[in-house]
Formats: structure tokens, sequence, C-alpha cells
């Protein structure tokens, strides 16, 4: 899957535009920049949790900013997603406390269970498995997110009855 581009359909409802808006209200009028984050979230949330180069776009025309100014921050962080990704999107925490309790080990068993590679989405698009940097919950590792939420002292079995929970549609991603 080396595709450097993806198209996404642009859909800015009038409930999106709106909620952009009222981000937008909590700084000043001159300053919508401010707003950055918390719009590219709500973008991607409306859009299948992925941002297009078009997308991004978008986003810099609402906020009056230049392009390269949402492309640096969407590039640095790792919570914005710059390609379709899985459904279920494994965000195992890397560093020492989760290192030290197996989180490796586990990252290679779910990839392996569900027949991927780390940064590659399943076939049917239901999951994708990536490490991230500390996800501040160092007394429950080995720990990933999900979605909004945490699944922490993670065992095999654990990571066996997330996915079949996903499978039978009885995760919830987002808590809103």
């Amino acid at each position: 899957m080396e595709k450097t581009h993806f198209t996404q359909e642009i859909n800015m409802t009038p409930e999106l535009m709106a909620r952009i808006e009222e981000l937008c209200s909590h700084y000043p009028a001159d300053k919508r920049k401010s707003a950055l984050l918390p719009v590219l979230h709500e973008a991607q949330d409306a859009h299948d949790n992925w941002l297009s180069i078009e997308l991004q776009d978008k986003v810099a025309e609402i906020l009056n900013i230049k392009p390269v100014e949402v492309y640096e921050v969407v590039t640095f962080y790792t919570m914005y997603n710059r390609r379709p990704i899985g459904k279920y999107m494994f965000e195992f925490c890397q560093t020492s406390s989760c290192c030290l309790r197996g989180t490796e080990d586990l990252m290679d068993y779910t990839c392996e269970k569900l027949g991927v590679k780390i940064g590659e989405p399943t076939a049917d698009g239901l999951f994708e498995v990536r490490g991230v940097e500390c996800l501040g919950a160092c007394g429950y590792a080995p720990m990933m997110q999900l979605g909004d939420f945490y699944k922490e002292n993670l065992t095999k079995d654990k990571i066996d009855q997330i996915i079949d929970d996903c499978r039978d549609n009885k995760i919830i991603l987002h808590d809103k």
C-alpha cells in the first residue's frame, strides 16, 4: 500500500460548519488559527477519521490561514490521519512501562491474529495496529487506546476479546 495521495469526498455539512464556528468563537476573531487542533478533530471525525490534502486545504480556507500551516500540524501529531485507516485503530503505547510489560509482544500477536503488519489496515478495513508514544497510563501497562478509550492491563486473552467485540459491534469508539 504505497499510494501517497488518497482522495476523499469533502462534506462540510451545516452542522459541521456550525460546530467549527462555535470552536472558533472561543478565540479572538483575528486568531482563528488558535482553533486549528479542535477544528481538525471535528473535520477528521466527520470524514471517516482521516484528513485528505483537500480537506486540510478546506480547513485552512475556513480558518483563513495558509495550507502549509495545517500540513505542518497534521504531519506532526499522530492523532491526525493522512490516509484511510482501519475503523478500529489499536494504538499501543510503546514507551518504557508498556515495553517492560510486553506491549511489543502484544503488538506482534495482534498483527499476526489480524494478518497485517504495523500501520497496515486489514483487507476488510476493520482493523489497524499502530505504535504511539506515551499515553499516560503507565500504572496500567501494557495498554492501548481504541478510539477515545483506553484498554489497560492487556493480555492475549484481552486482545482476543477486544477483537471479537469489535467484530460484533460491541465497542464504542467515541465519547460523544
